[in-house]
């Protein structure tokens, strides 16, 4: 992305363009269908697709190198008044990080039955999440919790710590 290409400002018609363009793009370099952009004030401050295969990171999704790319750019952790604008609905993961990014709003266009129709169903993981945890497929164990608490007893203790 370079202030080239993108106008000072963009309507959301034309950010989720750029977002299922970027998408389109991505399937032509090895990627998977997904692409996402980030604006803030008007303005596309971060883009992203999906790069899993080709970087082989199960991490690198759409909105998660979308998130990636608009903290590099304005030098932060918190998005807080940003919209993300993506080609589909995020999975957990992606809503997680766009959670904790502090995006204000996610705009999207396909949704989560187009993408489990194309073999990325999400649906497990959300089923996984809303059990409690004794009930999960995926084991969770609590082991050292008692070693684990100094670090977070050491940082709720740091005076210069910059919360997030």
């Amino acid at each position: 992305m370079s202030d080239t290409q993108t106008p000072a400002t963009v309507t959301p018609e034309q950010a989720m363009r750029r977002a299922i363009a970027l998408s389109r793009e991505n399937i032509e370099t090895g990627g998977g269908p997904f692409g996402a952009v980030i604006v803030k004030d008007g303005r596309i401050v971060g883009e992203g697709a999906n790069r899993v295969v080709p970087d082989g990171d199960p991490t690198a999704h759409a909105e998660v190198t979308a998130i990636r790319d608009a903290c590099r750019r304005l030098g932060t952790h918190d998005l807080n008044g940003a919209v993300l604008y993506t080609s589909c609905e995020p999975c957990p993961m992606c809503l997680s990080a766009t959670w904790w990014a502090r995006i204000g709003e996610i705009a999207y266009g396909n949704g989560r039955a187009d993408a489990a129709a194309i073999g990325f169903d999400d649906a497990a993981i959300y089923d996984e999440v809303a059990r409690p945890i004794g009930e999960r497929r995926l084991p969770l164990r609590r082991f050292l919790a008692e070693e684990a608490i100094a670090p977070f007893q050491a940082w709720a203790a740091k005076a210069d710590k910059v919360p997030y």
